[in-house]
């Protein structure tokens, strides 16, 4: 396993490599559909500090709120990244971010963004959300919460030891593309046998 500090910087993401298992520890921010095209659209300022450095997670996470006002989280698992292709590569060049965190893979555009601004795609485990909450250790704050709700809101995750793979690296390499590549040459295997 790698342990990776967050904030950190394009020469450490660049030693990562497809398969690598790594160990994030420090802030990431939830990122998902209305966060990305607000992103891209209004190119607004006030989440460039936030997000320089760190990993967009591609969750929406599910939020209990203390009697202090303070949040807690109740499950943070990740959700099918594809949707946020047309965005991605922008969004990373734009803000500076370093990584993206979710399920499923990404494709050409993203490859080739992160190849660009050296960045990687880490592949959470789906159907983890509560094991994958307990890596969150606490929630530093929140941004548009009101104006886009909880799920879509950028989350300000502190985290320890949160488990990833890296699935796509900024070397142009993507396990995606390898295992669809072979499921389709094995779907035609089949198929010709019949």
């Amino acid at each position: 396993m790698i342990k990776l500090a967050l904030p950190t910087t394009e020469d450490e993401i660049r030693k990562l490599k497809v398969g690598d298992e790594v160990l994030l520890s420090g802030v990431i921010v939830t990122a998902r559909d209305t966060a990305h095209k607000y992103m891209v659209e209004k190119r607004p300022d006030d989440i460039r500090d936030m997000l320089n450095g760190t990993v967009i997670y591609h969750c929406g996470p599910v939020m209990k709120q203390d009697d202090d006002g303070s949040w807690e989280v109740v499950a943070a698992g990740p959700t099918t990244s594809i949707r946020e292709e047309i965005y991605q590569a922008d969004v990373m060049e734009e803000y500076k971010v370093r990584g993206v965190i979710g399920k499923g893979g990404m494709g050409p555009k993203t490859l080739a963004g992160l190849k660009k601004t050296g960045a990687v795609y880490f592949h959470a485990i789906g159907g983890a959300s509560q094991v994958l909450a307990q890596a969150v250790v606490r929630v530093p704050g929140v941004l548009k919460l009101e104006e886009f709700g909880v799920p879509e809101a950028f989350w300000s995750f502190e985290v320890k030891d949160f488990p990833v793979v890296v699935t796509m690296d900024s070397h142009g390499e993507s396990l995606h593309d390898v295992i669809g590549a072979a499921s389709e040459e094995k779907m035609k295997e089949i198929l010709g046998s019949m």
